[in-house]
């Protein structure tokens, strides 16, 4: 197991030590940010650069972002000390570590996938808490994400994986109408804790 982690967290080292590599907010977040709470506590999970945890810092909110790369988090630390943003910027493996049970607000995690782990950020979050998620689908139109289908959504999957969840926010386009164009490749939700 321990092999397996410290060759996860040197692939994400090498490429989270690319020069000026571009830092983005995920679109789950980013179009539906008019739904976070106007004070709180959030957590990134598997935070790589930190984009999200950086607009939720923004957006007031008490702000924990984890990810296995001391290189991410180093770069992330350093992103929020500019702009003069508090929030913690931790190393920590999400596969082994899960979050305290109704601990957190807000949860949004982008572009990683264990389904085994959902069930837990769900009881980490507060009653009438947020999770923001989005991954890739497996309805697949450009070369972007893994290609391991377990690593990829089947259609609607997102919908039964969060099923107890009040649906705030739900999106996923396939092959329907004008495939150049909208959020191609991804599925993503906003799930509220009851």
């Amino acid at each position: 197991m321990e092999e397996r982690l410290e060759k996860l967290r040197a692939k994400w080292d090498e490429r989270h030590a690319a020069p000026e590599k571009p830092v983005h907010v995920a679109e789950v977040l980013s179009k539906n940010l008019h739904l976070l709470p106007a004070t709180g506590d959030a957590l990134e999970l598997a935070c790589g650069l930190g984009g999200n945890a950086l607009a939720l810092a923004r957006a007031g909110l008490r702000v924990t972002a984890w990810d296995l790369s001391p290189v991410a988090i180093k770069q992330l630390n350093t992103a929020a000390g500019a702009e003069g943003l508090s929030l913690s910027a931790q190393v920590r493996d999400i596969e082994s570590e899960a979050p305290a049970p109704a601990s957190y607000d807000v949860i949004v995690a982008s572009y990683f996938l264990d389904r085994s782990l959902i069930p837990g950020w769900i009881e980490a979050l507060r009653p009438g808490g947020l999770i923001f998620f989005q991954t890739f689908s497996q309805t697949r139109l450009t070369s972007r994400g893994p290609n391991d289908p377990a690593f990829r959504l089947a259609d609607n999957e997102l919908l039964s994986l969060f099923s107890s969840l009040r649906l705030r926010f739900y999106r996923e386009e396939g092959e329907l109408g004008d495939v150049t164009k909208g959020s191609r490749d991804l599925a993503m939700l906003v799930g509220q804790k009851p």
